[in-house]
Formats: C-alpha cells, structure tokens, sequence
C-alpha cells in the first residue's frame, strides 16, 4: 500500500472516535428537538386553546410556564440520575415519558389535565438537554467541544422554523390537539436512533446520593416564584396570594442555598460560581433568556388578537426570526473555537436588544410584516449569537466531574429565568391591552373574540397595548447587554 493510503487510513482511524461522537451528538440533539418543539408550537396555539377550553389568558399561559417549571424541577436531578442508572438508560426514559405525556396532552378535556400533563412533558423533556450535553461533552476534547455543541444547537435551527408554521397548520386545518400527539411517533424513532448509536455508559460506582433536603428545597421554591409572577396577571394588582407566594419562595430558595454552601453534595453545586466564565455566562443567559423566551408570546396575540389573522400566518411570521437564529447559531458556535467569545455573546445580546426595540415600535406604530419580520430576524441573529456561544464560553474551561455539574446549573438558571420572562410578559401584555382599551370587558379573551369590524376601530389602542408589552423585552435585553460587556476572559 502506498504512502498515501496509509495516511488515509490512519485518518480515518483517528477520526474515527470524533465521527462517531458527531453520531450520537445529532441523536441527542434530535431528543432535544422534541422539547424546542413543544416550547414552540404552543406560543401560536395559545389563543386557540385559551377559546376552546373556556379560559383566560394568564391561565391558558400556565401550559407553558407550567411546561418550563417541569424542566426546573428536574434539571437539577438530571446529574445523579445519569450516574445512578446510566446517562443513556436515563435519557431514552426521558423521551418515553415525553412521549406518554404527549399524548396525555393530547386528550385533555379541561386546562388542568392540560396543565398537567404539560408538567409532565417538562419532566421528561428536562432531562434531554443536559443529560444529552454531558454524554456528548465528555466524548470530546476541549478543542472540539465548539463543533459538538453546534450540532446540539441544531434543535435552535430546526424546532423555531418547523413549530410555529407546523402548529398554525395543524390548528387551523385539524385541532390544536395535534401539536401534542405528533410527538408520539417523533418520541419512538429518536428511542430507536438512541439504543442504535448513543453508546452505553454504564452506571458510576462512586455515584453521590440525590440530596432529598435540596429537593425539597429549590423545586418548590422555584415554582412559587413563578406563581408569584403569574397570580399579578388575575386582577392587575399585587393580591396576598402572590405576595404569600413570594414570600414563602424566597424563605425556601434563601435555605436552599445556605444547605448547597455547605453540604458536601448539593442538588446543584452553587460553588461552581466561584468560576468567574461560568457565572457571568449564567447572569447574561438568564437576562437574554427571560427577555427572548418571554418576547416569543407577543407576536402571535399581535397576529391573531390585534390584527384578527390565522394561526398559520402568525407561525410564518415567526419564521425569519427562527431561521435567523439556526442560520447564526451553527456560525457562532464554531466561531468562539477561533476567536474570543466574549464578541460573539456582545454582538448577540447587542443586535437582541435593537430588534427588541424595533418590534416595539413596529407594532406600535402598525407596521407591514415585512418590517415585524426583518425586527423577528435581527432578535433570531443576537439569540444566535448569544445562547449556545455564552454557555459553550461558561462550561469549556470545566473538567471532570465539574462538566454535568456546570451544564446542570446553566440550564437549570436558563429555564428558570425563562419561565420567569414568559409569565411577566404575559402579565405585562394582559394588563397593557386592558389599559389601552378601557371599553373592552374581559381583556385579551375579549379581544380573541372580536368582530372584525369592533377589532378594526379597536386595532390601534389594541396595538399600543400590545407593543408596549416590549418594553418589558426590552429591559431584560439591556441588562444583558450590561452584563455581556463586564464578561471575563476564560482561560
């Protein structure tokens, strides 16, 4: 054989590992896909099913924030579950109970089995992103880690640009209902994918005991949190049961990280703060992520509420924005292998809080879509830029052990903020339409249900209403900017 040849070979050998490491990475980021779905498709078939259940709109907004409370109250398990039975074992039950759970939502009769049900989505569909994280970290370099979690991005890329439009067809020409039962047969080809080229990791010998008083601890504090928030949207006003929830909240998020200080095994390792890349990177997802993921409600009550169009116009108007984000996002990622992080996260979080600003004067002043989309897409360009490179600049410098633990604490931050962002957006569009339109009884609900001839001479306070709900957006994106421009350089 010649020269050539055998250095052929010997390539191919080398890059063997690295191949089938990229396998397993798209495997897991096709799992990951299913829980981007279902944070997707229920922003546009929100309005639909706040009308066929007989609901309000902050009660309605519960089958997200509900889902996102679900993904915190099991994220911070995700660690000692994967070492406990497996990280692989642990992820492929993940996706069964995603599936199951699914299907549950599918046949809800009323909005607390939907609610339900969609908690129980979030605990199966919490444990995708960083059980999947962790299996394709630890199979790589240092070097490579950039490339990996570009492929683990993937989900950013395909799940915004097939949701919205695939949930606004299918409410439109079949029942919002659908949105969930598809996730059955997507569950059951990622199951077999999984056992075919996800390798098996057997369960760790030293694994630590899962930290009961810690449990106990931060999911109900964390969900009490969010309740808080929520309950301000019932009647506008800041009642005793959201001041009682606040309260009790922050009495147990306060004990809990008092016992994560000083147990020798926490439910979340809080120390992991002490690595300066790794809680700056936390602070600007947490503000971007509450700001992006909280903004996504906004359009489609524009679309549907203000300006009385489908629910599949409102899924294509998302569609710059999300193609925006995917397209820059497989970009980023492999830049901050090349170059200082730091600018890519800035430029994102910079270029969020311009289109943030533009989609609030945009909707305010009436504009085309063509100009809402072109706003969309600038906001997807900084959330490319920011959410995957600002977690791969926070975990990079991590080893060992330190690597779960670290994506643990992102993620678990990252959807607590979100949670957080959706429900104060919520409260914030609810009680500025009914503020800009005093004569409209029943607030959003009332707006849904509109004569187009009522909506029209109504369309211009509904959409001062409406924008100004971006201005909460707004104010998440500026304190990330603030934040992003005081990162510190990593190793």
């Amino acid at each position: 054989m010649n020269d050539t040849g055998l250095r052929r070979r010997g390539r191919e050998r080398d890059d063997g590992p690295a191949v089938a490491a990229r396998r397993a990475a798209l495997v897991l980021a096709l799992g990951g896909l299913l829980a981007v779905l279902d944070t997707t498709v229920t922003v546009v078939a929100l309005p639909r099913v706040v009308a066929d259940l007989g609901t309000t709109l902050p009660v309605g907004q519960w089958i997200t924030t509900g889902y996102l409370l679900g993904i915190v109250a099991v994220i911070p398990v995700a660690g000692w579950a994967a070492a406990r039975w497996g990280a692989r074992h642990t992820y492929v039950a993940a996706v069964v109970v995603f599936g199951l759970a699914s299907l549950a939502a599918a046949l809800a009769p009323e909005i607390g089995w939907l609610v339900a049900a969609r908690v129980v989505q979030g605990l199966g569909g919490g444990l995708l992103n960083p059980v999947g994280q962790a299996i394709a970290l630890r199979s790589v370099g240092r070097d490579q880690r950039g490339r990996v979690m570009a492929l683990l991005g993937l989900p950013v890329l395909v799940g915004p640009v097939l949701g919205p439009p695939l949930s606004g067809l299918l409410v439109d020409q079949a029942s919002w209902r659908w949105i969930f039962a598809i996730n059955a047969p997507l569950g059951a080809a990622v199951v077999a994918l999984c056992l075919r080229l996800v390798p098996r990791q057997a369960p760790e010998p030293d694994r630590p005991p899962l930290d009961l008083v810690g449990l106990l601890l931060l999911p109900p504090g964390a969900t009490l949190l969010v309740v808080a928030a929520a309950e301000v949207g019932r009647d506008g006003q800041v009642g005793a049961r959201a001041v009682l929830a606040l309260m009790v909240a922050l009495a147990l998020l306060a004990v809990f990280v008092r016992h994560a200080l000083c147990s020798r095994r926490p439910l979340v390792d809080l120390r992991l703060l002490a690595h300066g890349p790794l809680a700056h990177g936390l602070a600007v997802l947490a503000c971007f992520g509450a700001a992006y993921f909280g903004g996504m409600s906004v359009l489609p009550v524009v679309v549907q509420g203000v300006r009385g169009d489908s629910a599949l116009v409102a899924g294509l108007l998302t569609l710059p924005q999300a193609v925006a984000t995917g397209l820059t996002l497989q970009v980023a990622t492999r830049a901050v292998d090349r170059c200082d992080p730091r600018r890519v996260v800035r430029l994102g979080v910079a270029l969020g809080a311009i289109g943030s600003l533009a989609l609030l004067l945009a909707v305010r002043g009436e504009a085309s879509y063509a100009v809402l989309g072109a706003a969309g897409a600038l906001v997807g360009v900084g959330s490319g830029c920011t959410l995957m490179p600002a977690m791969t600049m926070a975990v990079r410098d991590l080893d060992g052990h330190r690597t779960p633990a670290g994506t643990t604490l992102l993620a678990l931050g990252q959807q607590l903020a979100s949670a957080l962002g959706t429900a104060v957006v919520a409260v914030a569009l609810t009680l500025l339409v009914a503020a800009s339109t005093p004569g409209l009884d029943g607030g959003l609900e009332a707006m849904l249900a509109l004569e187009p001839k009522r909506r029209e001479a109504l369309q211009g306070s509904l959409a001062n209403g409406a924008g100004a709900a971006y201005a909460a957006v707004l104010l998440g994106m500026t304190a990330a900017v603030w934040l992003a421009a005081r990162l510190p350089r990593g190793r």
